[in-house]
């Protein structure tokens, strides 16, 4: 099921497509048909060789305990992750980089629901992801303009047009406060393109069922606990490259 990457001088041919839909109330964004795509957007997507991805330090029984337990942040506590129930290939865990991008570069592999970031060394972070459901796509490479702490969750209008429930979090209305129960958990990385906002985030989340499947409306999602150690790497301005 491991999908990874060719070398940087492939690089443009494998932006595509990453499947996006609209949610339920956990989603943490949204995105309506053209509206929220990526800059350079290609007719279908494109398929490239793939390499095996190696293991430079898998995480033992005791780090996972400390990575996945319970943490105080922001004057929240986040409960702890029922880790074992989570299939091991989406363990935040070092690993052999298999994108060939340069370090500082966030690579967002949807098929294997995994999320790189690439280090010095020829190594790379890897997360495991969830993704959104078949309907709404996107693809390209932008940056993360943009980070927050705890951030409030602001519903677009069109989706609060289809679920007018959050009509209370509107814009209009100054959205979700922050909280253990707010869609886009306890970090978010808001990603541009073209100067842009794409609407498309990676954020924590509250529900770790979630990893490895298709179940938001278009962003990525991550645990709160692999999305705090995420936003402490990314540096300022990295670039983001997505693919299908």
């Amino acid at each position: 099921m491991s999908v990874s990457f060719e070398s940087k001088t492939s690089r443009r041919s494998f932006l595509s497509l990453s499947t996006i839909a609209a949610s339920s109330l956990l989603a943490g964004c949204t995105s309506t048909s053209g509206y929220g795509r990526m800059a350079g957007q290609q007719p279908g997507p494109i398929t490239v060789p793939i390499r095996p991805i190696q293991i430079a330090a898998a995480p033992t029984d005791a780090e996972l305990a400390v990575m996945y337990g319970p943490l105080e942040d922001g004057g929240y506590v986040i409960p702890a992750v029922p880790y074992k129930q989570i299939d091991p290939r989406y363990y935040r865990q070092q690993v052999i980089d298999p994108t060939g991008e340069r370090p500082g570069t966030i690579v967002v592999d949807t098929p294997s629901r995994f999320l790189y970031l690439v280090q010095p060394g020829g190594t790379a972070m890897r997360y495991g992801v969830g993704i959104g459901r078949d309907g709404f796509a996107w693809q390209g490479d932008g940056v993360i303009q943009w980070r927050q702490k705890w951030p409030r969750w602001k519903p677009p209008n069109e989706m609060v047009a289809r679920q007018p429930e959050l009509a209370k979090y509107s814009i209009e209305n100054g959205g979700m406060e922050p909280g253990l129960r707010n869609p886009l958990g306890a970090r978010a990385l808001y990603i541009f393109s073209g100067g842009q906002d794409t609407l498309y985030r990676l954020h924590g989340n509250p529900q770790w069922r979630s990893i490895g499947k298709a179940v938001s409306s278009g962003c990525v999602r991550l645990l709160n606990q692999d999305v705090i150690d995420l936003y402490d790497r990314v540096p300022i301005k990295a670039p983001i490259v997505v693919k299908q």
